[in-house]
């Protein structure tokens, strides 16, 4: 099997380098490391739990392109959501992004790592 690592060259706050792959493509297989609402310059985009989970949602579907995959692919998506009280409101505009067919979920509540509402990661099968 091969693995493929993708993304290597982003940055965060400050340009510090991170130090992980958003995307790692392991055979027919692609994990998505955990993506917060970081804007393109580093920085977390500060606001509601909508406004996050939409920013959140579309660097997955960013991490996802690196590998040639898209949300449909996806199977599996693991959400760490700082606040309980922003479920019902985090459910309603994940949804938006699953007009369909839904992949397979946990959600908990964590303090996270960085000053952000919302992380989430992604696992994806897409045939090399």
């Amino acid at each position: 099997m091969t693995i493929k690592h993708f993304g290597n060259e982003r940055s965060g706050a400050g340009g510090q380098k991170l130090p992980f792959s958003p995307a790692v493509r392991a055979g027919d297989f692609v994990y998505i490391s955990g993506q917060v609402a970081m804007q393109e310059n580093g920085e977390i985009e500060y606001g509601s739990i909508e406004a996050q989970t939409r920013r959140t949602m579309e660097n997955i579907k960013s991490a996802l392109a690196l590998a040639d995959c898209t949300l449909d692919d996806v199977f599996k998506m693991t959400v760490w959501l700082d606040d309980t009280r922003d479920f019902w409101t985090f459910n309603r505009v994940y949804a938006e992004f699953f007009p369909g067919e839904r992949p397979a979920r946990s959600t908990v509540q964590a303090k996270l790592m960085v000053d952000a509402k919302i992380e989430i990661e992604a696992i994806a099968y897409k045939p090399e």
